[in-house]
């Protein structure tokens, strides 16, 4: 597979992804703090429930309750870039793992420019006009209210919804990454695959 790209271009496509890369290390180091706070809000809304019921006065609600769903669907929704340049997305590596390092880059990258990034385009298509919906657009391009929850002291939908939005961009912004990293080892920069194993170390899988 011939890719005709200068090496000065190669270099500037490699600080675009060096700098991908940053933001997705953000965003996923972010999951920590969500996670902690699931944990608290999850463990109060447990503690409450039994000891509202024993006092007889209701120390919870759903607006706690449904806070704690939203916090775990982030954790997913702000995950996806972060697990796929850290390599700990499942993959079947039966013949994988005996290719060469540019053969697994072809491979990569074929399945990153015409699978995973078009996926991610189309996520996002289908995606916006029901968002949009949820923050209020109404069929005659005027807006109305909120989605809000249908449970009594629920918490609006259309936050929630817009995420969807932005983990397929996430998702597609470090999909581009990953190709040009995929690229730079099939013009022969070898620095960048040792860069890539070093990113799926920190994931371990068992």
């Amino acid at each position: 597979m011939r890719i005709f790209l200068k090496p000065s271009h190669i270099c500037t496509l490699i600080k675009l992804s060096q700098a991908i890369d940053r933001v997705t290390d953000v965003i996923g180091s972010s999951g920590i703090w969500l996670v902690i706070l699931l944990i608290a809000i999850g463990f109060y809304n447990v503690v409450a429930r039994y000891i509202g019921r024993a006092i007889g006065i209701r120390l919870s609600s759903n607006t706690l309750i449904e806070l704690q769903w939203y916090l775990f669907s982030l954790m997913f929704f702000l995950g996806f870039a972060y697990i796929l340049k850290s390599g700990a997305n499942v993959r079947v590596d039966i013949l994988y793992t005996r290719w060469s390092e540019k053969r697994r880059a072809l491979i990569d990258f074929l399945g990153t420019v015409f699978f995973l990034i078009p996926f991610c385009v189309l996520g996002i298509w289908v995606s916006i006009n029901p968002v949009l919906q949820s923050w209020g657009l109404l069929p005659d391009g005027t807006w109305g209210s909120w989605e809000l929850s249908s449970d009594a002291d629920g918490l609006p939908r259309a936050p929630i919804k817009t995420t969807i939005i932005v983990a397929f961009a996430t998702l597609l912004a470090q999909g581009v990454s990953q190709a040009i990293k995929y690229l730079a080892i099939l013009k022969g920069y070898t620095q960048v695959a040792q860069t890539i194993q070093e990113d799926a170390e920190q994931l371990p899988l068992e």
